[in-house]
């Protein structure tokens, strides 16, 4: 078992590109980790990684082992799969993220829920509205809003959610409220966008009565995180392109106010991706239906009100 903890450890470095990171995916100290790396050096007789002040780059012995060894992993991985479903007792770590907001408000809460449902099951979830890379960084599942292009991966689909503009009263009221989508386009709004390194929607395409259009919005200035979005806009700031699940409360309480009604936003996508492999693993189904199932209810009820 050792050694092969060394294996995994090695395999995350290289993922990862430093021994911090591993070391806190792996909940163990950088030290641990790279006595570890040492240990499978001395064991292979060779040097797996050239050491800079910032980044470990994996030589080529390393690259040539961390193939077999990410191989060794998976191997591992889908044969204890296949133990647990023969037993009916799903054990294991599975590796989660999400989007900020909708992981803080839907995905975060079920975790305890989940792990009381199913104690052998140990839950990682990581928040961010980056676009993550999934194989690189060892993610089982991932919960993502949007367009979803990448085809090495399955995709399950939750619901489709609508969309909204919203702006507060504040705002519409030294601005004026928009009445067409082609006044969003130029310096007469502050249009808010969501950007981030590998982000797509640049855009906001509306439903107009000629069918789907984009249009390019601008404003001064921008976030990689989607509840600053929110706080800009409930402060008077500008017009925000958002899931009205995420804003209805705020609609609700009449802090924000919908605009352009009769050409909203298309609609996106609420969908968990993951590795092709990963759904032959019976801790990750259990995962997904019992999301699934919670998601599509809170969402519901938050936009009834409840």
């Amino acid at each position: 078992m050792a050694y092969l903890d060394n294996i995994a450890v090695f395999v995350r470095v290289v993922e990862l590109g430093n021994l911090s990171a591993a070391g806190r995916d792996m909940r163990i100290s950088p030290a641990v980790a790279s006595n570890r790396i040492k240990e499978l050096e001395k064991h292979l007789g060779v040097r797996l990684f050239n050491r800079t002040t910032r980044q470990l780059m994996p030589t080529e012995h390393g690259t040539v082992f961390y193939s077999g060894a990410k191989q060794v992993l998976e191997a591992i991985t889908e044969a204890e799969a296949a133990v647990s479903a023969l037993s009916g007792q799903p054990r294991g770590t599975i590796r989660v993220t999400a989007p900020l907001g909708l992981g803080r408000r839907l995905v975060a809460s079920g975790i305890p829920d989940f792990h009381d449902k199913y104690p052998d099951i140990e839950v990682r979830l990581r928040l961010s509205d980056h676009n993550v890379d999934i194989m690189k960084e060892g993610i089982d599942v991932a919960f993502r809003l949007g367009i979803i292009e990448d085809s090495s991966l399955r995709m399950r689909g939750i619901m489709e959610c609508e969309r909204v503009l919203v702006a507060a009263p504040k705002y519409l009221e030294a601005r004026g409220e928009p009445e067409e989508p082609q006044e969003l386009i130029g310096k007469k709004h502050d249009c808010l966008m969501l950007r981030y390194s590998g982000a797509r929607e640049y855009v906001w395409t509306l439903q107009t009565a000629d069918g789907p259009r984009k249009f390019e919005v601008h404003g001064p200035y921008d976030t990689d995180d989607g509840d600053v979005l929110t706080g800009w806009a409930l402060s008077g700031r500008g017009i925000i392109n958002k899931p009205r699940f995420e804003v209805e409360p705020f609609i609700r309480d009449r802090r924000l106010k919908v605009i352009l009604a009769n050409a909203p936003p298309t609609p996106v996508q609420f969908a968990a991706v993951y590795p092709h492999k990963k759904l032959q693993d019976p801790k990750v189904r259990l995962l997904l239906d019992f999301m699934a199932e919670r998601c599509q209810r809170l969402i519901k009820d938050i936009l009834a009100g409840k």
